[in-house]
C-alpha cells in the first residue's frame, strides 16, 4: 500500500474463469482499484450424455451411498439442475456425508443443495481430500465422486486402493471458453500487468486461445502469472510458463491478496 492506495490500483489483470465463475475475482480486484480484463478461458457444459449422473443421483436419493464427494462449484450447480430436472426435491434424507474441495465449494452445497459439509480439507486438492476421507471410511464405505470430465485420476484411485468402493460419474465437462478482451493484441502492447489462473484447464486453454487468436506463449513474458494453487502451478510451468504468485491458501481471496503483496514489494 501507499498513500492508503492497493498497490493493485490502476492494474490491469485478466481474469481467465468462465463468464459464470468471474464475478467474485472481478468484485475484489475492482475494490483494490484494479480493471479485470475478462478473457474467459473455460466453459462449463453438461455431460454428452447425463444419463450416468441421474442413475448415480437417483441411487444417492434412495440412500445408496455413504459419501457425495464433490471437487468444485462447477459440479454442485450441475447437481442442483439434474436434481430439479429429476424432480428430487431434497438429497437431506439420502444419509450420505458431503466431502468437498474448498471452502468456496462448500459455500455453494449448502447454498444450492441444501446439505451441510461435513469434510473439508485443511489443503484444497484431491490429495488431500482422499487422505482424509480415508480415515472416516470403513472398508468398503460407498462413496459417490461427481466431477468434471477431464478431473485427475488420483482421487478415485487413493480411495479405492484405500478400500472404499467408489462410483465415479462425470457431472460436467470442461471446454474451451470464448469472448472478452483481444489479449494477443494487449500483451503484444504491454497492457497487462498479471494473469490470473485458476485450473489446470484454464492454463492450457489460455495458451491454445492466444495461439489460435494469433499470439504466443513468448507474448507472457514480463507479465505476473498469479496461481490459484499448486496444481495449477505446476501445469503451468511445465508448458514452459514462470509463475510468481501462488498463494498458500487455495482460494479466490487469497489469490487477489497475494497478487496485491507481490505488486507493494
Amino acid at each position: 500500500m501507499t498513500n492508503g492506495l492497493s498497490s493493485l490500483a490502476g492494474r490491469r489483470v485478466v481474469v481467465t474463469r468462465s463468464a459464470e465463475q468471474a464475478g467474485e475475482m472481478e468484485a475484489l480486484l475492482r475494490d483494490r482499484g484494479a480493471e479485470p480484463l475478462a478473457y474467459p478461458c473455460i466453459a462449463i457444459a453438461a455431460p454428452a450424455d447425463t444419463g450416468p449422473l441421474d442413475g448415480a443421483l437417483r441411487d444417492l436419493a434412495a440412500g445408496r451411498f455413504d459419501w457425495l464427494v464433490l471437487t468444485s462449484s462447477n459440479a454442485v450447480t450441475v447437481l442442483a439442475e439434474r436434481l430439479h430436472i429429476l424432480a428430487i426435491d431434497s438429497l437431506s434424507a439420502s444419509g450420505a456425508a458431503v466431502a468437498v474441495i474448498g471452502s468456496a465449494t462448500a459455500q455453494a452445497v449448502e447454498r444450492d443443495l441444501g446439505l451441510p459439509v461435513d469434510l473439508v480439507p485443511e489443503t484444497f486438492v484431491a490429495e488431500a481430500l482422499a487422505a482424509d476421507l480415508l480415515t472416516q471410511l470403513a472398508s468398503g464405505g460407498r462413496v459417490l465422486v461427481c466431477q468434471a470430465d477431464i478431473a485427475r485420476p488420483v482421487l478415485v484411485e487413493t480411495l479405492a486402493a484405500g478400500g472404499a468402493a467408489v462410483t465415479s460419474v462425470v457431472a460436467y465437462r470442461t471446454v474451451r471458453g470464448s469472448g472478452g478482451v483481444d489479449l494477443p493484441v494487449l500483451l503484444r502492447s504491454g497492457q497487462v500487468d498479471a494473469v490470473t489462473l485458476t485450473s489446470s484447464s484454464t492454463v492450457r486453454n489460455l495458451l491454445a486461445r492466444l495461439e489460435a487468436e494469433g499470439g504466443c506463449v513468448d507474448d507472457l513474458a514480463g507479465v505476473c502469472l498469479a496461481c490459484v494453487g499448486p496444481i495449477t502451478a505446476e501445469t503451468a510451468r511445465k508448458l514452459g510458463l514462470t509463475v510468481q504468485v501462488v498463494p498458500q491458501e487455495h482460494t479466490i481471496a487469497a489469490l487477489v491478496n497475494t497478487l496485491e503483496a507481490y505488486f507493494a514489494q
